[in-house]
């Protein structure tokens, strides 16, 4: 019997310290729990700031007005802006331009933040390149008139600024790397860009038509100038840019 103490001892021991050590979790639940976190502080950072305004507050601050015969020009516009220049391409060297795209953006988003990072500014004109992630319902559902009335705000008030307005189409997009099409129909975005070259045409803007000389023969994003289906990669943005510098000639005139 006295033989047994000491087994029994160590046994509930043993017991006691399984009973006070949290099992490590599983790699996966780990994963899913990151993924939530990150999940979570983006959500809490778009509904206390949802038109990102903090984005470009600093660099807004630092900026000097524009010098005497600058011709400045901001770009108005979501990740395919918020790229241009930072992840691929050249974003026109030695040029007054500013970039103030914001990825995952859409039109009513920039619209609220027009002032701030584009007015305030002072720029002689402003070229918009947005819509693509209202079709894609990034920040809920969109119907293309939505579209339509936030590009049109963005228009008038920087007319009333007399700043020039350049209204960008919408750029096609492509399957032949990931599915892009079942969010993003090439179909709805030339319904959108048609709008665009009509309202320009009668309300003193300009149209840049990126979609047309951006199609392949198939009547999607050619391959070679997309990284994914949807942005430019460098020879995309070496494509568009002179396209882009025509359009600020001319309204500049």
């Amino acid at each position: 019997m006295n033989s047994m103490k000491p087994l029994l001892a160590a046994l509930l021991l043993a017991a006691a310290a399984a009973a006070q050590t949290t099992p490590a979790p599983a790699p996966d639940a780990a994963l899913d729990a990151a993924k939530l976190k990150t999940a979570l502080d983006r959500a809490t950072r778009t509904l206390l700031d949802w038109p990102n305004l903090n984005r470009y507050r600093a660099d807004n601050a630092q900026l000097a007005a524009p010098a005497a015969g600058e011709e400045r020009v901001v770009f108005m516009g979501d990740s395919i802006t918020d790229g241009w220049g930072r992840r691929y391409g050249k974003f026109f060297p030695g040029k007054p331009y500013i970039n103030r795209g914001i990825s995952g953006q859409t039109t009513p988003q920039m619209l609220l933040r027009f002032r701030a990072d584009v007015i305030a500014l002072e720029p002689k004109a402003v070229v918009i390149l947005a819509g693509t992630n209202d079709i894609s319902a990034n920040t809920g559902p969109s119907t293309l008139e939505m579209i339509e009335d936030n590009l049109a705000s963005m228009t008038e008030l920087a007319q009333t600024h007399g700043i020039k307005v350049i209204l960008s189409a919408v750029m096609p997009t492509c399957d032949y790397i990931q599915n892009q099409s079942d969010r993003r129909p090439n179909a709805k975005i030339v319904e959108l860009n048609s709008w665009m070259k009509s309202y320009a045409a009668t309300h003193r803007a300009v149209y840049l038509d990126y979609f047309t000389p951006m199609l392949d023969d198939k009547g999607a994003l050619k391959k070679e100038l997309t990284y994914d289906g949807l942005h430019p990669n460098d020879a995309g943005y070496e494509a568009i840019m002179p396209l882009a510098q025509k359009a600020i000639d001319d309204v500049l005139k």
